[in-house]
């Protein structure tokens, strides 16, 4: 091993640990898709169940989702002592502005395979009306 070698691993042990939690380890991968009917948002949340999940729009007409962490933390096994723990689950909750032609009322959300995925209908598109205003 060089002298330098130590450097990268060093900090990456430093800042990869229970303490210093990775800076986006919080939020879930978003997916958003648009379609001419509607728009479908995905959120990714492995080992996620519908009831750690909150879907609404609140006060403002904001998307507001919310992810739970209602794991369990269990005392670990006293045969087995891991070496290295990636996996955290923190809490998530985000607002997000909802384009002008979302149905609001028919907005429906579930859970399947650790995927969130909320969909939108949009509005039917509104008649453009053109017409001269006379002036008096």
């Amino acid at each position: 091993m060089k002298n330098n070698d130590w450097f990268p691993t060093m900090f990456d042990d430093f800042f990869n640990n229970g303490f210093m939690p990775r800076a986006n380890s919080t939020a879930p991968a978003v997916n958003v898709k648009e379609t001419d009917k509607e728009y479908t948002m995905e959120l990714a949340a492995p080992g996620i169940k519908k009831e750690y999940c909150r879907v609404g729009i609140n006060d403002e007409g904001f998307l507001t989702v919310a992810i739970e962490n209602k794991q369990e933390h269990k005392h670990e096994d006293k045969n087995h002592h891991y070496l290295r723990r990636e996996f955290s689950y923190s809490n998530y909750e985000q607002n997000y502005t909802l384009p002008d032609d979302v149905q609001k009322d028919n907005i429906s959300a579930k859970v399947e395979d650790g995927i969130l995925t909320i969909t939108m209908p949009k509005t039917a598109p509104k008649e453009k009306v053109t017409k001269s205003i006379e002036i008096s």
